[in-house]
């Protein structure tokens, strides 16, 4: 799969993330020229500041002496950059975590990814029916129907209110799936349980494709649409901020694990294992929970302003798909997709 890019747009957008996170604000993004300092830890992730940035401070004041240097940017992006890197001879990255479930099958046929399951791992709940300590998920992703509150009065009953009403013709978004992993595997959950077929009457309503899962809740809450595909943090943030925003789960649940992996060629990789046990604490998870999404851990008090399943319902509840399946449909469900949504 990761050949199939081309080599220009790899060393484009290694250029375009290098130092500047995708277009996210990276945390303690000193000494990078000294990848091989001592007590360095460098993360790729598609998290949003919201949500890795209060985990990297409670990560650094129990390791007070590793320095953390992450970058966030879409999982393509991410997959992009270190394909680059693997192709130059060295990866830059300790540790991946990203919501692109598919891809860290990949890796892990490619060999790429170290065998480690974190400490207290017996206390987590773990989505993954062939766990091998490859990879972990660290939050249960949730993503529904976001609607602007101002534009919107009565809340949208399934997912087939999106796809005929009237009140989202032509004011509907999506996230590109071939940038967001969230909303690639949004769209696969989608076709697993309702077809296709599905997809197309979501475009003949009038949906649209956007950049990114940050920018198509932005949209939302500007009023550009009246509502969208959303992730739950993103979502949960701006209304934080006072955005006229509401999530709306329909009763097939969409949930998508974020996987975290550590490198098997990790320069710092003692640091990265510290990093992904501290991920899996009671004190991480409730970040998780508190940042507005769906934690790995029972033990977690959930926010009740976000109106989130909780942990066990979410894993339980959500359409069930086989993604070794998916990661042998992903081209071509991309590719359908791009040509569908021109």
């Amino acid at each position: 799969m990761f050949k199939k890019i081309f080599t220009t747009v790899l060393l484009l957008v290694t250029v375009l993330m290098t130092g500047c996170g995708g277009g996210d604000k990276p945390s303690d993004t000193g000494n990078k020229d000294n990848k091989n300092a001592g007590n360095k830890l460098v993360i790729y992730t598609s998290m949003k500041e919201s949500l890795i940035g209060g985990i990297v401070e409670g990560f650094k004041a129990k390791n007070p002496g590793i320095d953390v240097d992450w970058q966030s940017a879409g999982a393509g992006k991410i997959m992009a950059k270190l394909e680059a890197e693997r192709q130059s001879g060295h990866l830059m990255a300790d540790i991946i975590w990203t919501s692109e479930v598919p891809d860290f099958y990949q890796m892990k046929n490619e060999g790429i990814l170290e065998q480690y399951q974190p400490a207290g791992f017996d206390e987590l709940l773990n989505p993954f029916d062939d766990y091998d300590g490859s990879f972990t998920a660290a939050r249960l992703g949730t993503l529904g129907i976001v609607i602007n509150t101002d534009k919107i009065s009565t809340e949208p009953t399934s997912w087939e209110t999106i796809a005929t009403d009237p009140l989202y013709k032509n004011s509907f978004g999506i996230a590109d799936p071939a940038l967001s992993g969230t909303a690639f595997m949004s769209i696969a959950l989608l076709e697993k349980q309702f077809g296709w077929e599905y997809i197309v009457r979501l475009h003949d309503n009038g949906a649209t494709k956007s950049k990114g899962s940050g920018r198509v809740v932005d949209d939302t809450a500007d009023g550009a649409l009246n509502a969208c595909l959303g992730v739950d943090y993103i979502t949960a943030g701006k209304i934080d901020k006072g955005a006229p925003l509401k999530m709306v789960y329909p009763h097939e649940l969409l949930m998508v694990p974020s996987p975290v992996a550590i490198f098997k060629d990790a320069d710092h990789k003692d640091a990265a294992k510290k990093f992904v046990d501290y991920l899996m604490t009671q004190e991480a998870q409730q970040m998780v929970a508190n940042a507005g999404t769906v934690p790995v851990r029972r033990d977690v008090v959930m926010p009740e302003r976000y109106g989130l399943p909780a942990p066990e319902e979410a894993l339980n509840n959500g359409i069930k798909i086989n993604y070794s399946d998916v990661l042998e449909k992903k081209d071509d469900i991309v590719k359908k997709f791009s040509n569908l949504f021109k």
